[in-house]
């Protein structure tokens, strides 16, 4: 692929080189950018550089992509459930216990297996082999609306907006014990816990900002709550650990929350009901809505809620 040069901003005088172009770039993460610098794909002032390199104003940076790998994750007839669809981006309604991409125990069955059926060879390769089109996620029990991306034009757009906060993204969520006060917001950034590194946490040493504004909806039977969760940024398992973090974590969350309840669930009641954001080509502001899952309504009745979502 062709190179690419990158003078550095006065803002990034004396910032890590990898940190610097997963800022200015976000549709690639640090880890990438980290992987690039280690097979010396990145140079400045034409000489390879490492990971904490430390950048200088006016430098010239110039790195080379490697060239896609070939796809091999294999397509399946899964059904969708498809909120909007056209040449750029797919708004899909994403069911419980489906995994967004292939990775270690799941490289069947995900989102992408059924995205590479639908689209055949129209999604973005930015994400990398095994998750084309994808520039969000959310978790594998969580339901609810994901955008995902059909070529890199769109995908750049899209993943600019999520680095800036300005996607609208609003969860539904069932938590345990009531609260007091009507709102709030959690600011606490999110990392891989110290001792569990299959678990996210509270981390003011090497965690990422991550912030969460939450609206009661109801207090329910003296013992849960119904809230709305409107995200700022978008750490893995953010809604799930922000509350816990605040004593209420997730009815049926078995990783931060108690591991028994009187109610049979598949992993913790949370929807992401609402995305909005500006079209990647037309300019427009689009909103989504995905419809409650039949779980979530009925528990809400179950535990006698007076507002029950449509």
């Amino acid at each position: 692929m062709e190179p690419s040069v990158w003078i550095v901003p006065d803002e990034y005088a004396g910032i890590r080189i990898d940190k610097a172009l997963s800022d200015s770039c976000p549709e690639h993460s640090r880890s990438f950018w980290q992987k690039l610098l280690a097979e010396e794909r990145v140079t400045v002032a034409n000489r390879a550089v490492k990971s904490n390199y430390r950048l200088t104003a006016g430098e010239e940076v110039i790195w080379e992509l490697p060239e896609p790998e070939p796809l091999e994750i294999t397509a399946e007839p899964i059904p969708l459930d498809i909120l909007y669809e056209d040449q750029d981006v797919i708004l899909i309604n994403k069911g419980k216990n489906m995994v967004v991409h292939p990775a270690a125990g799941h490289q069947s069955g995900t989102l992408v297996n059924a995205l590479l059926y639908h689209c055949k060879d129209e999604l973005s390769g930015i994400g990398g082999v095994t998750r084309p089109g994808i520039v969000h996620r959310i978790d594998r029990d969580t339901t609810g609306v994901i955008i995902v991306c059909k070529n890199d034009h769109a995908h750049q757009h899209i993943a600019a907006q999520l680095a800036a906060h300005s996607i609208v993204r609003r969860y539904h969520a069932l938590v345990w014990n009531p609260f007091s006060e009507e709102s709030g917001t959690v600011c606490a950034p999110i990392g891989r816990h110290p001792n569990d590194r299959k678990k996210m946490a509270i981390n003011y040493k090497n965690g990422k900002e991550a912030v969460t504004h939450y609206r009661l909806v109801e207090n329910l039977q003296g013992k849960y709550a119904h809230i709305v969760c409107s995200l700022e940024t978008g750490r893995t398992h953010q809604i799930r650990v922000h509350m816990a973090s605040i004593h209420h974590p997730l009815l049926g969350d078995p990783v931060y929350g108690p591991s028994k309840h009187p109610y049979s669930l598949e992993g913790q009641a949370l929807h992401a009901e609402v995305l909005g954001f500006i079209h990647p080509s037309t300019g427009a502001y689009m909103e989504f809505h995905a419809p409650f899952p039949e779980y979530f309504t009925a528990l809400l009745k179950k535990l006698g809620a007076a507002i029950i979502p449509g």
